[in-house]
């Protein structure tokens, strides 16, 4: 659990003040997350989460709250976020920017089948299509440029062959652009644990504070690198095909996209390695924090370099 900034019950109520929502009846921290803070509130009109900031800027959050806010009016199931009484998104809370957005329904599966694979599949595909037509515009926060500066913050703690593997994967992708594929605003971390399952159905997908302006096909790819994993590091055939054929016959992926896959993959894997990597090594100072492996990522990588797995259908 990361908990960077705790908020008391005083505080939250004295914020929440501000809000149409009721009295406060209960508020918990969340067990999940390593970027910001987050509560569970629950008030005499609902419930809710409650999210502290602590990387993003007050001038970034505009484009996070609103994007989220321009899906849910397209039935994608995301946060919404509330609008205090001066209909704005954010404020200040304990020094940092905070929001309060609807708690969804559902729980993450995290050893998702193939229906599971082909039911999402089918949402990324809506969440790409709903966010297409989004007006604002911000890039990518851990694209090329991040990856290129965070993998020299982190060498000092690599070894010679995780070096040379950094060194040639970075050399890889600087050589195959993905600029003139179809993009718009993309998530960027649906991960399982970021996707909440009502039955048999996607209750909600939650956790959009690392989107920005990407290739759909890179989205895609970082998908399929967690959900369609076995425990060696390689792909599931048919957890692949099931969640690519969904999304494609909601968004034909193609020809250019298909031949692109491969590198997508790998760049899936780069970014999530490299993250990792800077959590585990240089971390913030937090109440209680437990980041994820880099290793996991590092074999995906490895993997993907050695078996480069071709477009799957």
């Amino acid at each position: 659990m990361a908990v960077f900034t705790p908020v008391s019950s005083e505080d939250l109520c004295d914020w929440l003040a501000r809000y149409d929502v009721g009295q406060v009846q209960a508020q918990q921290a969340i067990s999940a997350g390593i970027e910001n803070t987050n509560y569970f509130v629950s008030t005499a009109q609902g419930q809710y989460v409650l999210t502290l900031f602590e990387k993003l800027k007050p001038s970034e959050l505009p484009y996070y709250l609103g994007l989220m806010d321009h899906l849910a009016k397209r039935g994608i199931p995301c946060p919404r976020p509330i609008p205090d009484r001066d209909g704005q998104f954010f404020s200040m809370l304990c020094g940092k920017p905070a929001c309060l957005v609807t708690r969804l329904k559902g729980k993450s599966q995290m050893a998702p089948d193939i229906p599971h694979c082909s039911v999402f599949g089918d949402l990324v595909a809506c969440l790409h299509q709903g966010a297409a037509d989004y007006p604002d515009h911000s890039p990518n926060p851990r694209g090329p440029a991040w990856w290129v500066a965070t993998a020299a913050r982190v060498r000092p703690f690599l070894d010679a062959k995780q070096n040379a593997l950094l060194d040639e994967e970075l050399a890889f992708q600087a050589s195959h652009r993905s600029d003139a594929l179809p993009r718009g605003p993309i998530h960027a971390d649906l991960f399982r644990d970021n996707v909440l399952f009502d039955g048999e159905q996607v209750g909600g997908v939650i956790d959009f504070y690392f989107a920005g302006t990407d290739a759909w096909l890179y989205d895609l790819a970082i998908v399929v690198n967690d959900w369609c994993m076995k425990p060696e590091a390689a792909l599931d055939a048919h957890k692949v095909r099931a969640l690519v054929a969904a999304y494609n016959t909601r968004r034909p992926v193609s020809a250019a996209e298909q031949a692109t896959w491969p590198v997508m993959l790998r760049a899936g894997a780069l970014r999530f390695w490299l993250s990792r990597l800077f959590d585990l090594h240089l971390p913030r100072p937090g109440e209680i924090i437990h980041p994820h492996d880099p290793a996991w990522f590092e074999r995906i990588l490895y993997h993907h370099v050695h078996y480069p797995s071709p477009w799957p259908l």
